[in-house]
C-alpha cells in the first residue's frame, strides 16, 4: 500500500516524494534530515516499531507547517481523537482509502480536512456519549457558570470574522472557497485560522470543531464531514 500511494504522488506534477519509509525511526531521520521541511506526513498508526502518533508529533516539531493525513485500519474512536489531538488534519480508514492519494493531499492542502464518513460518525457519538455521561454536579455546575454568563464570555472567545470562518470551515468549505465567498485572500482565512487554533488552544481544523462545539460556538448536530 505504502509504494501504491508513492506512486500515486510521483505521478501527481504538483506533488513531490520526499521519502517512503517503513518504522518510525526512518521517518524521524527524514525530518531531522531534510532541511526544507516536509509540507505533508502520510502516515499509519501501526508500525513496526511505534505507534504513527510519535511519527506526527515529532514533523510538527521538526516542520511546523507539516500537515499530517492518517490512514489506518485503526477506525476506533480513541486512535482518531488521539491522532487529532497529536496534530492530524485527516483520518482515512484503509478499507475506504482513495485510489488517488495525490488529489487527496491537494485538497486537503486546499483546506479540507479529509475524514472518512464512518470514522466521522464514530467520533461524533463518541463525543456526544461523553457529553451524556458526565456526572450530574459537573452539569449543574456548568449550568451556574451558563448563568453567570461564563457561556457570553467563552462567545466571545472568537472575532466576528473568526466565527464566520469557524462555521464554514466546519461545513467543510475550502480556504480558497471561503476566501472568495468573504472576498478576502486565501492569506487572510489562514491568518484567521491560525488565530483561532491559537484561542481554542487547537492544533488542527477536527480539533477546532470538537473544541468549538463543546464550548457552544457551533451547534452539536453540525459535522465537518456531512454537511456539505
Amino acid at each position: 500500500m505504502r509504494a501504491f500511494f508513492a506512486a500515486s504522488v510521483e505521478r501527481s506534477p504538483q506533488l513531490k516524494l520526499v521519502a517512503g519509509v517503513a518504522t518510525v525511526a526512518e521517518a524521524k531521520a527524514i525530518f531531522n534530515d531534510v532541511k526544507q521541511g516536509v509540507d505533508v506526513l502520510l502516515t499509519d498508526l501501526g508500525l513496526p516499531d511505534g505507534s504513527g502518533l510519535e511519527v506526527i508529533r515529532h514533523a510538527r516539531q521538526c516542520s511546523p507547517a507539516c500537515e499530517a493525513l492518517v490512514i489506518s485500519m485503526f477506525g476506533d474512536e480513541d486512535n482518531v481523537l488521539a491522532s487529532i489531538e497529536a496534530g492530524a488534519l485527516g483520518y482515512i480508514h484503509k478499507d475506504a482509502a482513495p485510489d488517488d492519494i495525490a488529489k487527496t493531499i491537494l485538497e486537503m492542502k486546499g483546506g479540507a480536512s479529509p475524514i472518512s464518513p464512518m470514522i466521522a460518525r464514530r467520533v461524533l457519538f463518541k463525543y456526544r456519549s461523553m457529553q451524556l455521561t458526565m456526572p450530574q454536579a459537573a452539569v449543574s455546575v456548568a449550568s451556574a457558570a451558563i448563568k453567570n454568563d461564563t457561556f457570553a464570555a467563552e462567545k466571545s472567545i472568537l472575532s466576528r470574522r473568526e466565527q464566520e470562518v469557524l462555521e464554514l470551515v466546519a461545513r467543510g468549505f475550502a480556504y480558497s472557497e471561503i476566501a472568495e465567498m468573504k472576498g478576502l485572500s486565501v492569506h487572510t482565512i489562514q491568518t484567521h485560522i491560525k488565530s483561532m487554533y491559537a484561542k481554542l488552544e487547537v492544533h488542527s481544523k477536527m480539533g477546532a470543531i470538537l473544541e468549538a462545539t463543546r464550548i457552544g460556538l457551533l451547534p452539536q448536530d453540525r459535522s465537518a464531514a456531512n454537511d456539505k
